[in-house]
């Protein structure tokens, strides 16, 4: 039997129980598997953002663009790091967990509309926080076929005991 996509990404997963959290730092996992960014998920960005840039949702406009077609939107890549993370990073025996924020994103390379993408990365940092720790993730979101990232950022969780 061949290993799946997504059995390879979780094999690489970091799965922690909240007490060995402040063990963590350091460690890298991923990448997860890849996910499409198809035009219909960028025109319902668009539609829900209100960011109906011509890049993004209009065909004739992108391609004389310097991109050559229709891109994704920066944040819609970002805001993909959900299903992404729940293949590769989690916490368990927490009583919750939140996006505490990002400390740095960057978009270094455009995603092509239908293109490819997923996540690896490493934690930054670990603190004690009240009632649990707050962990630093530095995230980078690959574009299958790109020379550079898509994304590059420092998400902040809180994982509360």
């Amino acid at each position: 039997m061949s290993e799946t996509t997504t059995e390879r990404a979780e094999a690489n997963a970091l799965i922690t129980d909240i007490a060995d959290v402040g063990a963590i730092g350091g460690r890298e996992f991923g990448p997860s598997s890849w996910r499409e960014i198809p035009q219909g998920d960028i025109d319902a960005y668009a539609a829900l953002s209100g960011d109906d840039n011509p890049i993004h949702v209009d065909a004739e406009a992108a391609a004389a663009s310097p991109y050559g077609g229709r891109i994704a939107h920066g944040m819609l890549t970002l805001s993909m790091v959900v299903p992404h993370l729940r293949e590769i990073y989690r916490v368990e025996g927490t009583s919750t967990g939140i996006v505490y924020g990002f400390n740095r994103i960057r978009f270094p390379h455009p995603v092509r509309s239908g293109a490819q993408i997923r996540v690896r990365g490493s934690v930054a940092d670990v603190a004690r926080v009240d009632g649990g720790w707050q962990v630093a993730l530095a995230l980078v979101f690959e574009t299958e076929g790109a020379p550079k990232p898509a994304v590059v950022a420092e998400l902040v969780l809180r994982h509360y005991e």
